[in-house]
């Protein structure tokens, strides 16, 4: 199986990078492949609601950028992890962006469907808008008809840290054991996922 680490931040070695790739490192030591994406150095243009994606029945945006490639490295995935900065209680603009430009996922027959999803986010304070980051995560993974897991009891929502300086989240132990717990529930709904299909 395989699980896809998406990070949202526009600086490269970010907070958000560093969380994402502990999840993918906790994934890899329970012997599954990972992925890792970062947005910070991908062309990301907007959507312009022109519905090419739709009308020609390919699928396929006419924009010439590094989005079709992401796309597929999603349908690619068994489990996809998104992580995002906050910003303005809000995920931030290229990773709005990306989930705008995936309307072809969806018009194809809903190529997420069924597929794990989980949420990470990091906020300049304890209570920066984190749970609004995640509620717009899972709001585009509802849409897309994926199976949403959260953390245990430490944050609900999904791995949620205080990180407003690079490397801030190392020191964050809540935020570190957030980000742990949701990416154990992933392995156990992975887990269940694939007995069911035995």
């Amino acid at each position: 199986m395989k699980i896809l680490g998406i990070s949202g931040s526009p600086r490269k070695n970010s907070n958000t990078d560093i969380l994402v790739n502990m999840a993918l490192g906790i994934c890899r030591k329970n012997g599954l492949d990972t992925e890792f994406i970062s947005l910070a150095d991908k062309d990301i243009n907007y959507c312009m609601a022109c519905y090419h994606c739709s009308k020609k029945n390919n699928f396929k945006c006419i924009q010439d950028d590094d989005v079709p490639e992401i796309l597929k490295c999603m349908e690619n995935s068994d489990a996809i992890i998104i992580g995002s900065p906050t910003y303005f209680a809000s995920v931030s603009g290229k990773l709005k962006s990306l989930f705008d430009r995936s309307l072809p996922l969806r018009r194809n027959n809903f190529r997420l469907s069924g597929k794990i999803g989980g949420a990470i986010a990091v906020g300049g304070s304890r209570n920066g808008g984190q749970e609004f980051v995640c509620r717009d995560i899972h709001n585009w993974m509802l849409l897309h008809e994926m199976i949403i897991v959260a953390d245990r009891t430490t944050a609900h929502f999904g791995g949620i840290a205080v990180g407003r300086m690079p490397r801030d989240v190392q020191s964050d132990s809540t935020g570190l054991e957030t980000v742990d717990n949701l990416t154990l529930n992933i392995l156990k709904a992975l887990e269940r996922i694939k007995k069911e299909d035995e």
